[in-house]
């Protein structure tokens, strides 16, 4: 059994309920870094850094500990689209998606703070959106109020209506804490969720 403590760099409900899913023991930290991207940075490698700013700007108050960042980005006809924070943004999002694929990108990154070995991978995730129309658009972000999301949708919750299909690995990727590979990097720091259960 390893005895490192366990530590989430996001205040993200969404991810800390993931994360429960796993039933082990575990801290939240909210990470203070710049989500900018820097000139010429592909999706992969923003949302690869990102992960690992995020739990490296945690890592000084949690010595001796596992410490997991994620982040996360739609891309769709190669532009990248993070949260949209107001309601027409929202709008904007879900119209230039209707129809179309739009492929989310999650970071994923656990840092042993005891000697800041880094274990990353970047995990894809396709979504096929049905042809929209603008009142669906509108109902949906009334109803659900995803102005937090990258993408503006929830798939855990309405955001299903909006869907043709799904293609990836793991759905709760889509959420934004990709688990199974989560996993699979824990054990590579010799922390085995099985053997770690609260």
């Amino acid at each position: 059994m390893n005895t490192k403590s366990v530590v989430l760099a996001s205040t993200s409900p969404f991810r800390k309920s993931l994360l429960e899913k796993l039933n082990i023991n575990f801290e939240c930290a909210k990470p203070e870094t710049d989500e900018s991207p820097q000139i010429n940075e592909t999706p992969q490698k923003l949302v690869e850094r990102l992960a690992t700013e995020k739990a490296s700007a945690v890592s000084i108050s949690f010595p001796n500990s596992l410490i997991i960042g994620s982040d996360q980005v739609a891309v769709c006809d190669d532009e990248i689209l993070g949260k949209p924070h107001t309601f027409e943004n929202a709008v904007k999002q879900l119209t230039k998606f209707s129809g179309k694929c739009v492929t989310f990108y999650t970071g994923l990154c656990v840092l042993d703070s005891l000697d800041n070995s880094v274990k990353s991978l970047v995990e894809p995730f396709h979504v096929h959106f049905k042809k929209l129309t603008q009142q669906e658009i509108v109902n949906y972000i009334n109803a659900e109020q995803p102005l937090n999301c990258a993408g503006s949708f929830k798939s855990e919750g309405l955001g299903i209506c909006l869907f043709e299909k799904l293609e990836g690995d793991d759905p709760n990727t889509l959420i934004g804490l990709p688990l199974i590979k989560l996993v699979k990097l824990l054990k590579e720091h010799d922390f085995d969720v099985l053997s770690n259960l609260q």
